[in-house]
């Protein structure tokens, strides 16, 4: 009796007679034989149907060592095929996005300048001509302000932005030391420290020195005169002097504008911070709190000279101890309390804590950043990168002297401004006194400032030089915490990159905090009436104490 012709019979009397299927089925026969067999495959089925028994999968459906095999090399194959087909074209598509964002990112930039230009345009439209001129270039609208700027911040930098956005060339006077001593007592900056800051700022086109804290009517015809001025700003809070506006001349002739006030931040506020110097970090762990952990400035040791940055040290229970040098002081981790704020000064007593100075008030929008960014950009082909970073904290004449003297050395200043748990980490006390918002906003409102690196690393990498395509790594010879120079700079030091520059004149930090510690009480007292004035004003402005547009009481 013949069986009867099976389709197994007649596959393999095919693939007989078909070289190519023989061979393919050869291989495939050795392949499957290979791994089926290997121990690999056989304990990982061992325990794959270990697992599916203990969830009462019946026998006949467990896996094979087969079945494990061809599985596992048909998801291998169609990941392959799938990144031969499609992966290419991913990366593809990512590079083409990368390239319509840099170009969507110069269009914004050329729109902006657009706007710009035809907001000047309607300025100079609707500004009368105040000289006739026979030179052929384009008339300016000139502003002028004025203003003591002592101990000057990024709100004063703000102050001078939306100032010029009124015009072309922005002028700003600079009140004598005599004229500020008389009205209002000696000033902490004297007037060269004043101009340089005013001088250094990249919203100010020229700088009047020696101008009289109050402003009279003579004075401001010879301003409108000497300097063809077209307007003079000022802040929208009232200037008032033994009972009359200072400026009502200007606003009789139609020649006065107001700005708003930058909030959240005043000179009065950044000299509170500065009277609440701590030895120690504000906020530690309950259990590490001090009855006398706060000291006021008049128990600091402020110390400074040689080649280091000034250390400021202070109060508590290491008074007497000469030898303390906090601001250098590296502070273990686990002694901070990372949830809170550096910018909260606070004590212990009898283990509660007791909050005796608040953080920043000043609110950081991504408009303000972008704004005080505007004219930011990278740095062109064949340009000379030169990277300076540091806390940056309070900045002054120091800063910006030095940073005139860095920019001399290339095309474009990159200046990496650390973030605030490493300067406190560092330095310790309440510092930095300004927060990482308000720093970047200082350091990019001076004009020898091309772009800034926010939250900076401590240690200059290769990775990092390659990426900002750094042609030279700069630090000054005075600076706060100049014990970090060989950690900080390591790498740059040696592939021949660092350079040290000489600090054009000796002011740190240390500088403005000693001049306050003289000036303690004066200054507490002068505080309290100047805060009281603010919060009025604040008050009246945005109506809190009910009533009106004015608030009745």
């Amino acid at each position: 009796m013949e069986r009867p012709t099976t389709q197994a019979d007649s596959s393999c009397s095919s693939s007989s007679n078909n070289p190519f299927m023989s061979l393919v089925l050869s291989i495939r026969e050795y392949f499957l034989v290979t791994l089926t067999t290997h121990p690999f495959v056989s304990t990982s089925v061992s325990k794959i149907n270990t697992v599916l028994l203990y969830v009462n999968v019946p026998e006949k459906s467990l896996l094979t060592n087969e079945e494990f095999v061809l599985s596992s090399t048909a998801v291998v194959v169609t990941l392959i095929i799938y990144y031969v087909l499609f992966g290419k074209r991913h990366r593809r598509k990512r590079k083409v996005l990368a390239e319509e964002l840099r170009v969507a990112q110069r269009q914004v930039h050329v729109l902006e300048e657009q706007l710009f230009n035809a907001k000047i345009e309607d300025i100079m439209a609707s500004t009368p001509s105040r000289k006739k001129s026979s030179s052929q270039q384009p008339r300016q609208i000139r502003i002028f302000m004025d203003g003591a700027f002592d101990v000057m911040h990024y709100g004063h930098m703000n102050a001078f932005r939306l100032g010029r956005s009124l015009g072309t060339y922005l002028i700003v006077g600079v009140n004598s030391d005599e004229s500020i001593k008389e009205c209002k007592g000696p000033p902490l900056m004297n007037d060269e420290e004043r101009m340089t800051m005013v001088k250094g700022c990249k919203f100010v086109d020229e700088v009047v020195p020696n101008c009289p804290y109050i402003m009279t009517s003579d004075y401001l015809d010879y301003i409108f005169e000497t300097y063809d001025v077209d307007y003079v700003v000022h802040g929208d809070d009232p200037c008032i002097v033994d009972g009359k506006d200072v400026y009502a001349s200007a606003k009789r002739l139609g020649r006065y504008r107001s700005i708003p006030r930058t909030e959240g931040v005043s000179t009065t506020e950044i000299v509170g911070r500065m009277l609440l110097m701590t030895k120690h970090h504000h906020m530690r762990h309950k259990q590490r709190g001090r009855g006398n952990s706060v000291g006021s400035l008049s128990g600091l040791s402020i110390t400074g000279g040689g080649g280091g940055g000034g250390a400021v040290g202070g109060g508590g229970m290491d008074e007497g101890n000469s030898s303390d040098d906090s601001d250098n002081e590296i502070h273990n981790d686990d002694e901070i309390d990372d949830e809170l704020s550096v910018f909260t000064a606070s004590q212990y007593n009898d283990g509660e804590r007791i909050v005796i100075g608040n953080q920043s008030k000043f609110l950081t929008t991504s408009m303000m950043l972008r704004l005080f960014s505007a004219g930011v950009k990278p740095p062109g082909e064949g340009m000379r990168v030169i990277y300076v970073d540091g806390a940056f904290d309070m900045f002054h004449c120091g800063h910006v002297r030095f940073l005139e003297e860095t920019a001399k050395r290339g095309d474009y200043i990159i200046v990496g401004i650390h973030g605030d748990s490493l300067v406190n980490k560092r330095r310790g006390s309440n510092l930095p006194l300004m927060n990482l918002h308000e720093r970047v906003l200082s350091v990019l409102g001076c004009k020898y400032v091309n772009d800034v690196l926010i939250d900076a690393p401590l240690a200059i990498t290769q990775e990092m030089i390659a990426s900002l395509k750094i042609s030279e790594v700069v630090h000054g010879t005075e600076s706060d915490d100049i014990g970090a120079i060989d950690e900080r700079y390591k790498y740059p030091r040696e592939v021949g990159m660092l350079t040290a520059i000489k600090s054009p004149i000796d002011f740190k930090l240390v500088n403005i905090l000693s001049r306050i510690q003289k000036k303690q009480a004066e200054l507490q007292s002068k505080i309290e009436r100047k805060k009281k004035a603010e919060r009025e004003w604040f008050n009246n402005k945005y109506d809190q104490n009910g009533g009106g547009k004015n608030g009745s009481k």
